[in-house]
């Protein structure tokens, strides 16, 4: 079958609605909806000073390129976790992308910041009898530096690169594990007001993994499609097979799962009051009295 809208040749299927496009009506019905998303949720304005976290995969590659594209006042930013040559050929990805569009970079890394790489502090936890997973270690160490620089740069949100995959992956995980906090926080912006959090938002939020795969594909962009060698063991990967096997059974079950979890936000949204404090050891925000990252930390120097 043709493009739907001119006959082309197609290069894509639209899981949702089984539409098939060619490249030049697939980039601009890409460009359109991240555009509407933006503008239905208010994430931001070109008048706002907007950080983009990049990892060198094709997620948050290409959030930073529409973003660029349709002027909007951006910077990257990204967090060395120093995972040997995975992390180098990321780095250098990045750097091409943020070169060829006029995009200024700001590099934090895990062994300036904390005196160590990620491998080695799960190492040395390990040891000490604390078993923490590659990925859920990371995601601790990149969203507590993340959150300090943006601050830091004084950006008004940190857009990332998160997809419609990854928003049901994350709430059906959160159903499993019956974290009512972690799932609220979920969503296409943060619900942290507080001058503590830069507020987060998803600008792909609606995107699925495939549609950013072709965009990134058809706009040249240099990146990483290969998973992170430390995600061996991800808890992640079993809901992601669970999904995919749903997903070819019955089409649009992802995005029902963040039509719900956006719905039920809603709802909780003036129930739910979040308690926001300072950490006693290094006086970034957490929700007790010391983060996750200087209890990680002091672990480390038992």
């Amino acid at each position: 079958m043709p493009c739907k809208l001119c006959s082309k040749e197609p290069v894509i299927n639209l899981t949702n609605n089984n539409v098939k496009l060619c490249k030049h009506c697939f980039v601009k019905y890409f460009e359109k909806k991240v555009a509407k998303t933006i503008f239905k949720h208010k994430l931001f304005t070109k008048k706002d000073r907007v950080g983009v976290a990049v990892s060198g995969g094709k997620d948050s590659s290409v959030c930073l390129y529409v973003l660029k594209k349709m002027g909007y006042n951006i910077e990257a930013i990204t967090i060395d976790a120093a995972i040997g040559n995975y992390t180098k050929a990321n780095l250098e990805n990045i750097k091409k992308i943020c070169k060829d569009n006029k995009i200024k970079l700001h590099v934090v890394s895990f062994r300036k910041e904390f005196g160590k790489s990620l491998c080695y502090m799960k190492s040395v936890l390990k040891e000490k009898g604390q078993e923490y997973s590659s990925c859920m270690l990371c995601g601790v160490l990149k969203r507590y530096l993340l959150n300090k620089y943006s601050k830091k740069l004084k950006f008004d949100y940190l857009a990332t690169g998160h997809c419609l995959d990854d928003g049901a992956e994350v709430f059906l995980m959160n159903v499993f594990r019956n974290d009512m906090n972690l799932a609220r926080r979920q969503g296409i912006k943060s619900s942290d007001k507080s001058y503590k959090f830069v507020r987060r938002v998803k600008p792909l939020y609606f995107m699925t993994n495939n549609e950013n795969k072709k965009y990134s594909e058809i706009k040249g962009l240099p990146v990483n499609y290969g998973m992170c060698p430390c995600s061996a063991d991800a808890y992640r990967r079993e809901f992601r097979d669970i999904l995919e096997k749903f997903e070819v059974k019955h089409p649009g079950v992802k995005n029902n799962i963040l039509e719900f979890q956006e719905s039920m936000n809603l709802k909780l949204k003036e129930d739910v009051k979040t308690g926001v404090n300072y950490c006693e050891g290094c006086g970034e925000p957490c929700s007790g009295k010391m983060c996750k990252v200087c209890v990680l930390l002091r672990e480390l120097k038992k």
